[in-house]
């Protein structure tokens, strides 16, 4: 019985530790579990270790210092290695970005080329090196750099870049990735999605650097523009130009909105593009003004006009054929030359005071007929100076208005016609320093001096 016993008690043990041996086994999802918390905890450790190696030498430096004072010598830093070493070479932009920049629009330079990065050395020479330098854009805070200097380190540049918004498209998109052969790469698609107005500068720069650890050599520095505003595209449909072109619809000058108070009132006066602005600027400024009226301000006015004044006149003349003499005027009807029957061309400033005045009247004839001009490609003999080859002087030329001090007046009528005008019928006795009276009818009418 005993013997018996003994067996049935082993045997119960061995099954004990059989069951002991299947629960201590565990199951698959506490294996999967178990990985997927080691793994958390790793990957926690690793982001924690740099933080963790700055504070325990922090601690270290401070406890050394400490200790020792400033007898313990220090090991430099990379911030400081770069600030001591300035790099021979630089990475620059050949052109700003040409302003203003809106959202979705293709960004190019103030010659309105695709924007260029150059590789140049410290005298802005074009510079190279052996194999191709792989180059990243991106996009910088307006603040940056700091006190405006110009010595910031790799590092400096890092934290100055910005990020897109979270949710969002990356802040700049096209050729982000460039490649220097030569020392030059071009930049034929760049464009903003978004705007600049969430930041606290509400400027961005265009910056441009050596893609980390893509080149082994001497710290090349980094490219940057200067600040602008990063505006939304749906500004763009009323933006101005800068400098305005002669056929832009006359609302694109500063201060002059579309469909507003000014814009109409000059498109009822038949003042539709910027030509037409400046052509009345130039023969009658003062009825310009009374155009636009009272509410532009004086300070609104010279600015309206200013940028208008920006705009390029091009190289075309317009011909006005008048009595003996024809004027040639440019795109908005200023004076370029005045010719004379037998093709000799004088310029406005050889001529005096009463002379200028029917020359003025001649423009205001051509403004009203501006339809009817004929239109040069450029001035006629412009290679010949202005009155070579003329010996008669400004005086002896027929169709100039005599001067005042040397015209007696004779009438066959008295009074003057409506306006203030003489009479057609007047007759001028021209006084010579011989006393020897000539009558002559002018070639330009009085009414036109």
């Amino acid at each position: 019985m005993a013997a018996k016993r003994l067996l049935d008690d082993s045997d119960h043990d061995k099954d004990q530790s059989e069951d002991k041996r299947m629960r201590r086994l565990p199951s698959f999802s506490t294996v999967i579990r178990e990985a997927m918390m080691a793994k958390s905890l790793q990957n926690l450790f690793m982001a924690l270790e740099p933080l963790l190696r700055k504070v325990v030498q922090e601690e270290v430096e401070r406890g050394l210092m400490h200790a020792y004072g400033t007898r313990l010598l220090h090991r430099p830093s990379q911030m400081h290695i770069e600030a001591a070493e300035p790099p021979s070479m630089k990475l620059i932009f050949k052109r700003e970005p040409s302003l203003p920049v809106f959202t979705g629009s293709k960004i190019e330079d103030e010659d309105n080329n695709p924007l260029q990065v150059l590789l140049v050395d410290n005298h802005n020479s074009l510079s190279s090196i052996p194999s191709p330098l792989k180059v990243e854009v991106v996009v910088l805070d307006g603040d940056f750099p700091s006190d405006d200097h110009e010595d910031w380190t790799s590092t400096e540049f890092q934290k100055g870049i910005v990020r897109e918004r979270t949710g969002k498209r990356p802040l700049i998109t096209g050729e982000v990735n460039l490649t220097l052969r030569d020392g030059t790469a071009s930049i034929s698609e760049l464009t903003f999605t978004d705007n600049s107005s969430w930041i606290r500068s509400r400027h961005f720069r265009i910056g441009a650097r050596v893609v980390p650890g893509s080149y082994d050599g001497p710290r090349i520095k980094e490219a940057m523009t200067g600040a602008f505003t990063v505006k939304d595209h749906r500004g763009e449909l009323y933006r101005k130009h800068y400098p305005p072109s002669l056929h832009d619809e006359v609302w694109r000058l500063e201060k002059i909105g579309k469909d507003g108070a000014f814009h109409k009132k000059l498109s009822a006066k038949n003042i539709r593009t910027v030509q037409d602005f400046l052509k009345l600027l130039v023969i009658d400024s003062d009825q310009l003004r009374k155009i636009l009226g009272v509410n532009m301000s004086d300070r609104t006015w010279e600015g309206t006009i200013g940028h208008a004044r920006t705009c390029d006149v091009g190289k075309k003349i317009y011909l006005y054929r008048g009595p003996n003499c024809s004027l040639l005027l440019n795109s908005i009807c200023e004076v370029t030359g005045i010719m004379t029957d037998d093709g000799m061309t004088f310029a406005l400033n050889d001529l005096n005071r009463s002379q200028k005045a029917g020359v003025q009247q001649l423009v205001r004839e051509a403004y009203q007929n501006w339809d009817g001009l004929a239109e040069l490609d450029g001035m006629p003999n412009a290679s010949v100076p202005l009155l070579q080859g003329y010996q008669g002087g400004m005086e002896s030329l027929p169709w100039c208005p005599l001067s005042q001090e040397s015209v007696e007046f004779e009438y066959e009528m008295g009074g003057f016609g409506e306006a203030g005008a003489p009479p057609n019928n007047l007759q001028v006795v021209f006084t010579s320093p011989a006393q020897n009276p000539t009558c002559l009818t002018p070639p330009i009418p009085w009414s036109r001096v």
